[in-house]
């Protein structure tokens, strides 16, 4: 079983929920309010699409990485032979299956995201994983899993799915895994500093892009509601604390420093996600700071599970 964990990510899959919980509240008033939950059959069709399309892609991540990874990580699910590829396989296809199913019980708009998610999960994995375009193919699909969490909709166009603040939104997360996805390219051996300076750049644009959103947004006045600096705040202190174990794996970029910074990365991309959920939900006056806390208490489970599971 633990193997079949690993193969999954399990851990990481908590970022993906993140993203519906975005995406759900750019789109909505509230996910949970004191009535209860806002459309639970939507919300938690989103919700289970995305996971199980995420662990997928993780899943077919490793069968097309297997020969790689029997020379440079042969202790990995596959390699190993603890997970064999012909049940790695059917894994990835039901979880794939079962991820299209639940988008297609929402809308048509979520069916096509999730359509569109798969293409771009099989384009990365199987070649555009080890190309120029690789980074640029991550980013795109957390860029339509931010877009999959708010496609309760019935049209693409305005009023409908491609609008602010969720398309600049899934714009800045997507650029930021851009960045996440140069920084662990080479993270099995000794990375190079220039590739590492480069995501570095690449992870604060995106970062950039959502303090930009805040400060533009048409709610913004002076003196600035209290939830505008708030958020403002919140992005400077996460931006503090990974360009800091950014800095510490440019001056030493062995695989180990790399491996902590890419595993910081990725659990304060939740963070990134929680500051947005309560810099919208507060500015619609709608309990921003309970949403920020659930989204941000997914860090919690993922967390103690890489203890056991490595995210990378």
């Amino acid at each position: 079983m633990l193997a079949y964990l690993q193969l999954l990510r399990l851990p990481t899959v908590f970022t993906a929920m993140a993203d519906i919980i975005l995406g759900y509240v750019l789109n909505h008033f509230f996910v949970l309010g004191p009535d209860g939950f806002d459309n639970p059959r939507k919300f938690f069709g989103l919700l289970a699409s995305s996971c199980c399309l995420y662990m997928a892609g993780m899943v077919f991540n490793d069968v097309f990485d297997r020969k790689q990874d029997a020379s440079e990580r042969p202790n990995r699910p596959i390699p190993s032979g603890r997970v064999p590829l012909k049940n790695a396989v059917i894994l990835g296809v039901v979880l794939m299956v079962a991820g299209v199913a639940a988008a297609s019980l929402v809308t048509v708009v979520s069916l096509q995201v999730a359509g569109l998610l798969v293409v771009a999960i099989l384009a990365y994995d199987s070649v555009l994983k080890r190309t120029l375009l690789g980074p640029v193919a991550m980013g795109s699909c957390r860029f339509l899993n931010v877009l999959l969490g708010a496609s309760d909709q019935n049209a693409w166009v305005p009023p409908g799915l491609l609008v602010r603040p969720q398309l600049w939104v899934a714009a800045a997360l997507g650029l930021y895994i851009v960045g996440v996805t140069v920084f662990a390219r080479t993270e099995a051996k000794t990375s190079s500093r220039w590739q590492l300076g480069l995501a570095q750049v690449l992870f604060n644009a995106g970062i950039a892009g959502l303090a930009v959103l805040f400060v533009s947004w048409p709610g913004w006045s002076w003196p600035p509601r209290l939830n505008g600096p708030v958020a403002l705040a919140m992005l400077a202190v996460i931006a503090f604390t990974l360009n800091r174990r950014a800095v510490t794996a440019i001056v030493t970029p062995s695989a180990a420093n790399v491996q902590v910074t890419v595993k910081l990365l990725l659990l304060s991309y939740v963070m990134l996600v929680a500051t947005v959920v309560f810099w919208k939900m507060a500015e619609q006056g709608t309990y921003g700071t309970g949403h920020a806390l659930l989204t941000a208490a997914l860090v919690i489970p993922a967390l103690i599970l890489s203890r056991f599971i490595p995210m990378t």
